[in-house]
């Protein structure tokens, strides 16, 4: 029997294609069983359509508890798991404790994570910084930001002359790869 998944993101989703890929190949024995995002903007929605997979807008403008909502959701299309791919506002600790769930982060946790390391952010400041290597890890979700156990981790190293952009552009083409193993991983688990 598939695992049910739950995507949750704010703004692109962009591992959306890589796990569905995974899928297809069958690399991946789960569904998507839906997306929610808070952002009635966020182009994850046009990707949730193009797969046909049901999406949801939840945010407080519509609810007054939205993880009241996501958990009601998640409950009703029976998710096992819940992925936050870019979902960019704080999970309540009771949210955390009823369901499995997991977050990509572009970059090497421990370094740049925490509240307000999402996306550029995050490059600008590990081009900054000097640094020469950074990527993508996969970590459980706790009631901290970032600090939950990793799950995998994959790097790169940065080139001469790396810009916040093409940094970024190099760490999401990791991403898929790093988010798809971490779901095997996981999946095996249980």
């Amino acid at each position: 029997m598939k695992k049910r998944l739950a995507i949750l993101a704010s703004h692109n989703g962009s591992v959306i294609e890589p796990i569905i890929k995974a899928i297809d190949n069958q690399t991946l024995n789960i569904e998507i069983a839906l997306i929610i995002t808070n952002n009635s903007n966020a182009n994850v929605l046009n990707k949730a359509n193009r797969y046909k997979i049901d999406s949801f807008i939840v945010n407080s403008k519509l609810y007054d508890d939205v993880d009241e909502e996501i958990m009601k959701l998640s409950h009703k299309y029976k998710v096992d798991m819940i992925l936050l791919a870019g979902y960019m506002k704080y999970l309540s600790p009771k949210l955390v404790e009823s369901f499995n769930i997991i977050n990509s982060h572009p970059s090497l946790l421990p370094l740049y994570g925490g509240e307000g390391m999402y996306g550029r952010y995050v490059h600008e400041a590990v081009i900054s910084n000097g640094e020469k290597k950074s990527g993508v890890t996969v970590h459980e979700v706790t009631t901290n930001y970032d600090e939950g156990r990793i799950i995998v981790q994959k790097s790169l190293e940065l080139k001469d002359g790396e810009t916040a952009h093409s940094l970024e552009t190099r760490v999401k083409s990791l991403e898929g790869i790093t988010v798809v193993e971490a779901l095997m991983l996981c999946l095996n688990k249980t």
